[in-house]
């Protein structure tokens, strides 16, 4: 069976998975470098008997390999995202960031070398395929509005049947899959607000216009927002993450500039977020006497599991029996937002998770300076990619 070999030959080459993640993990870049990765990326396909590569695709070094079975069938999509972030390390790993500043703290660089060697595998067997695999490596994820628009606009799933992707999760168990139908992740907006009021002596205050205290009307008012707007039987958060107020003790500030999150997981609750920021900020201006500018940006939309295609993952799970993975479990939907999204708003298709969380330490959450994977994660992702993927593009030669 084609699933069998897979998984032999994929356990064969665990230490080389873990040898790339490790190389990667030294050597992390930004979404507006990447030059070094998608080389490494490119050059590792030099030597891989696929059928097609695909270079700087959808701008930020994207990269498509195509890898063509034997007989036709679907077009299954497999994506692996492959950028960093501005995070100073302090895991002391003997193979932590020797770029300054930035580090794999998100599982990227797992994500990489998982998928270089499971399409390296799909191409050495793909004369017992049926159908095309692509293998999208994509960049830019953690860098709004995400990666993934600039590599759907550049046709990256024309041909596409489904789509799947893994992330790695450092609060999940190692040795266990998740998954979960439907609305999955939180769709993300974003915002700017200055708030202009007329700046003058502490003493004074009836010759000057605070603006520090009609900010902070403003940030009081969006706390109201999820707790008297939102149904309850929904979800969202709207978080105030910067406050540029600083000054001098006896000094009216003129001006303050704030920055916001949100997070829902519906398009009703998206818009009313929305709605009621615009309303507070106009409510300044008349409440306060201040000018406002406020950039409002929408971008990674609220993660859509296929029902169907999330079924099929759960029982090519099941069926593929891996032995280093003890359960196959529902999982709650995740608040973090996930540009794999827009990939789901064009095709069907499941995101879902491999704990890796590392045995006998605290597990740090994800873009924390001490975040750490267990590395036994990186071959079961391997494994149950395969899985789902031989699962429609298998044979039983």
């Amino acid at each position: 069976m084609v699933t069998t070999e897979l998984m032999e030959k994929l356990e064969s080459k665990e230490q080389r998975i873990i040898d790339i993640r490790r190389h990667l993990h030294e050597h992390p870049e930004l979404s507006f470098k990447e030059e070094q990765t998608a080389a490494y990326i490119e050059d590792f396909y030099k030597e891989v008997p696929v059928d097609g590569v695909e270079t700087n695709v959808g701008g930020h070094r994207g990269i498509a390999v195509t890898i063509k079975g034997a007989k036709p069938g679907k077009t299954i999509a497999i994506r692996a995202d492959f950028d960093a972030l501005p995070i100073q390390e302090e895991t002391g790993l003997p193979f932590a960031s020797k770029n300054e500043g930035v580090m794999h703290a998100c599982g990227h660089d797992g994500h990489t070398a998982y998928m270089l060697v499971l399409g390296e595998t799909l191409a050495e067997m793909k004369e017992q395929l049926a159908g095309t695999v692509k293998i999208i490596h994509q960049p830019a994820e953690e860098m709004p509005p995400g990666g993934a628009i600039g590599m759907i606009e550049a046709g990256v799933l024309d041909d596409v049947d489904l789509i799947f992707g893994i992330h790695v999760m450092s609060t999940m168990e190692t040795g266990k899959v998740y998954y979960r139908s439907g609305n999955t992740q939180t769709g993300r907006a974003r915002f700017k607000l200055l708030v202009q009021g007329k700046g003058g002596h502490g003493s004074s205050p009836h010759m000057a216009n605070d603006a520090i205290v009609a900010a902070s009307s403003f940030v009081m008012n969006c706390q109201t927002i999820v707790s008297r707007r939102i149904n309850p039987f929904d979800t969202a958060v709207v978080t105030i993450g910067s406050f540029d107020g600083k000054g001098q003790f006896n000094i009216i500030k003129d001006s303050v500039a704030l920055e916001g999150d949100v997070r829902t997981m519906s398009k009703e609750s998206r818009e009313l977020v929305e709605e009621q920021v615009r309303h507070f900020v106009k409510g300044l201006e008349a409440s306060f006497g201040v000018t406002t500018t406020l950039e409002y940006m929408n971008d990674y939309p609220v993660l859509y599991n296929d029902p169907e295609a999330t079924e099929q993952v759960r029982k090519a799970l099941v069926q593929a029996d891996i032995p280093e993975v003890a359960d196959v479990l529902e999982v709650a939907p995740q608040p973090p937002s996930e540009d794999f999204a827009y990939y789901l708003q064009e095709k069907p298709g499941c995101f879902f998770y491999v704990g890796a969380k590392p045995e006998g330490k605290q597990g740090y959450p994800h873009h924390h300076p001490k975040f750490e994977i267990d590395e036994k994660s990186l071959l079961i992702s391997a494994k149950a990619m395969a899985a789902v993927v031989a699962s429609y593009c298998g044979t039983d030669e």
